[in-house]
């Protein structure tokens, strides 16, 4: 039996780490694992603003020098619980050549890090319905998809 991708351990070694701006090219590639979208750009500039920032968090993983992975997460102000944010995570995408390697794991495991470390009362993800081994994989690593139903409204959608 093969073990599971959430228990494996990386090799060769992965760093997680917050993205450069140098980083761009290499997460538009990413970004087009995950979505075929024409209009998709990753700016060096907007990846300097997002590295600035308070509330969110763009990581990256590095395997072999190269961005094998990366994950946002955006830390979400809520007037519910005091001054609890809570977390939405984006864009989670492993390079097709590195999944199953435990990359994934890591980056979720820095996630709920910078999760606790900011207080976060719960974090959340969407999917794409398709993407059903994302879908196990975010169960593997604790995210619950019966309590909650997802709604998204794209721009083009907007009256």
């Amino acid at each position: 039996m093969s073990p599971d991708p959430v228990d494996a351990t990386p090799s060769p070694p992965v760093i997680i780490r917050e993205a450069q701006p140098g980083d761009a090219s290499a997460l538009e590639s990413l970004y087009r694992e995950l979505v075929r979208d024409p209009h998709l750009c990753v700016s060096e500039d907007h990846l300097a603003d997002i590295a600035q920032s308070s509330c969110s968090f763009l990581l990256v993983a590095e395997c072999e020098q190269k961005v094998c992975g990366t994950a946002h997460l955006n830390l979400c102000a809520d007037a519910m619980y005091r001054q609890q944010p809570f977390g939405v995570v984006e864009n989670v995408v492993i390079a097709a050549t590195h999944r199953g390697m435990g990359i994934g794991r890591l980056l979720m495991a820095q996630v709920e890090a910078l999760a606790l470390k900011h207080d976060c009362t719960k974090l959340m993800l969407l999917s794409n319905r398709a993407r059903t081994e994302a879908h196990a994989f975010f169960r593997r690593c604790g995210f619950n998809d019966e309590t909650k139903q997802g709604f998204v409204k794209y721009r083009r959608e907007f009256s």
